[in-house]
C-alpha cells in the first residue's frame, strides 16, 4: 500500500463536493469546517463549484469529476477534503482512471465518500476515513488530535471498543458506511476482500435493510473471506413504531455472529458522533478478547 506524503502545517488542500449538494443550513457548519483546518495552518482552496446543485447533486457528475481530477492532478495540492457526503461520488467513477497514483495525496471524507476511499484501496494507496467540512467543526478535541497527528507522521494509538471474543488477527483495515459498501460489491473498483479487517457503520437505515444487506455480503461469500470486523455506530437504525422487529444490534449479532472470527462493536466512529480518523488499507491487529483496534 502506498502512503501519501505527510501533511505539514503550510500545506495546501483543496476542497470538493463529490457527493450531495451543499444545503444552505450547512453553510455555516461549512465554513466552521474550514476555519477548523486553517486554524491548524493548511491553506485550504474551495472548488468554484462548491455549490452546484442538480437536484439532489452538487452539480452534474462532469461538474464534480472534473473537480476532482484537478484536485488529485494539480501538484499545488497535497491533499483533498470533501465537504460533505450524501449521495453521488460512485457516479464519478463510471469511465474513470486514478492517474499519477506513483504520487498520491491524502483524501478525506466518509459516509457516501466511502465509494472513493475503496476505489483508492483498489489501486493499493491510502486514504482517510474521517470526518467532512460540515461535520469536522463538531468534533471532539481528542478526535481533531487524533487526525492531524496522524496527518503529521505520527503513529495512531488503538481504539477501544466491546470484544466479542475469537482471539486476534491481522490484516488490512477496509473502512465505509455499509449501505455506500453494499451498493459498489463487484464493481471495478470494489477491493479485494481477502484478509482484510472489515470497519463498517451506518446512519438512518431501519434494522430489516441492515439485515438484507448484510445477508447480500453473506450469500456473495465475502464475510468469510475477511479475518475480522470492526463495527462503529449505527445511528438511528431503529424500525418505526409499531412495527415488529429485530434491534440492529440483534441484526448484528444474527449476521455476524457465527463467523468464527474477531468482531469488536461500539468503536467511536460513524454519523451523529465523534468519529475518529481511520486509515482505509492501512495493517491492523484487531483483538476479539480485548476489543482493541491497533494500528501497526
Amino acid at each position: 500500500m502506498f502512503l501519501p506524503p505527510p501533511l505539514q502545517p503550510g500545506a495546501k488542500l483543496k476542497a470538493i463536493a463529490p457527493s450531495g449538494t451543499l444545503r444552505d443550513k450547512e453553510l455555516a457548519k461549512f465554513e466552521q469546517g474550514l476555519a477548523v483546518w486553517r486554524q491548524q495552518g493548511y491553506q485550504v482552496d474551495v472548488d468554484s463549484s462548491f455549490q452546484a446543485q442538480k437536484g439532489y447533486l452538487a452539480g452534474d457528475d462532469e461538474v464534480r469529476r472534473r473537480a476532482l481530477k484537478e484536485a488529485w492532478h494539480n501538484p499545488d495540492y497535497q491533499g483533498i477534503l470533501c465537504i460533505r457526503g450524501g449521495y453521488g461520488s460512485a457516479r464519478l467513477l463510471e469511465n474513470w482512471r486514478w492517474e499519477n497514483t506513483n504520487t498520491p495525496k491524502w483524501l478525506l471524507g466518509f459516509s457516501d465518500v466511502t465509494s472513493l476511499l475503496w476505489s483508492l484501496a483498489s489501486e493499493n494507496i491510502i486514504s482517510l476515513h474521517g470526518p467532512v467540512l460540515t461535520t469536522i467543526a463538531q468534533e471532539s478535541e481528542a478526535s481533531l488530535n487524533r487526525l492531524f497527528s496522524y496527518l503529521k507522521g505520527e503513529s495512531l494509538p488503538p481504539l477501544q471498543g466491546t470484544g466479542t471474543g475469537a482471539g486476534k488477527a491481522q490484516g488490512r483495515l477496509l473502512v465505509g458506511n455499509l449501505t455506500v459498501a453494499t451498493h459498489i460489491l463487484g464493481s471495478w473498483f470494489c477491493p479485494n476482500f481477502d484478509g482484510v479487517i472489515l470497519a463498517l457503520e451506518d446512519v438512518q437505515e431501519a434494522p430489516y435493510k441492515i439485515d438484507r444487506m448484510l445477508t447480500q455480503w453473506r450469500l456473495m461469500g465475502i464475510l468469510t473471506q475477511v479475518k475480522g470486523i470492526a463495527l462503529g455506530r449505527f445511528s438511528g437504525c431503529q424500525a418505526p413504531d409499531g412495527i415488529p422487529s429485530l434491534t440492529v444490534e440483534q441484526v448484528l449479532q444474527d449476521r455476524l455472529g457465527d463467523l468464527n472470527i474477531p468482531i469488536i462493536t461500539d468503536l467511536p466512529f460513524g454519523h451523529d458522533g465523534v468519529n475518529f480518523c481511520l486509515p482505509v488499507g492501512a495493517l491492523v491487529e484487531i483483538d476479539g478478547d480485548n476489543g482493541l483496534l491497533s494500528f501497526l
